[in-house]
């Protein structure tokens, strides 16, 4: 059952907040998914899953053009799922904040001019470790 970011609880945070990958679905232009394996943050107080990426990218090509994206962390039998509407920032704020999330979950990415920042404004949320309603 999907719910909404506000049940994000205690688990699910901790959850996030391991190293773990996931995958990023986007819709290439033909329809078909395009699934590619990402890290990714969470940031509760905005309600947005980011990842970082590079200007030219499939992943920021299909959000340009479809703009809806769903993040999928797995780790055994404990999953997350955030879907929501996605856009393509190149603003430099948006993109320290989003390489210091990322350096934060997980190491310091190495730098790139070309990058780029996808946020997931999350609308619907499933998974296991999800608090039982």
């Amino acid at each position: 059952m999907a719910r909404t970011p506000d049940s994000i609880g205690a688990k699910a945070l901790e959850f996030l907040s391991e190293y773990h990958l996931a995958t990023l679905t986007t819709l290439r232009k033909d329809g078909s998914p395009h699934v590619v394996a990402v890290g990714f943050t969470w940031d509760g107080e905005a309600g947005l899953a980011r990842v970082i990426t590079f200007e030219g990218s499939q992943k920021t090509l299909n959000v340009e053009r479809g703009g809806y994206a769903v993040v999928s962390q797995v780790d055994g039998g404990r999953w997350l799922t955030l879907e929501g509407p996605a856009r393509v920032t190149r603003e430099p704020a948006d993109v320290r904040e989003g390489e210091r999330r990322y350096a934060a979950r997980y190491r310091e990415p190495r730098p790139n001019p070309r990058r780029v920042v996808i946020e997931i404004a999350v609308e619907r949320v499933m998974g296991s470790v999800l608090d039982p309603i």
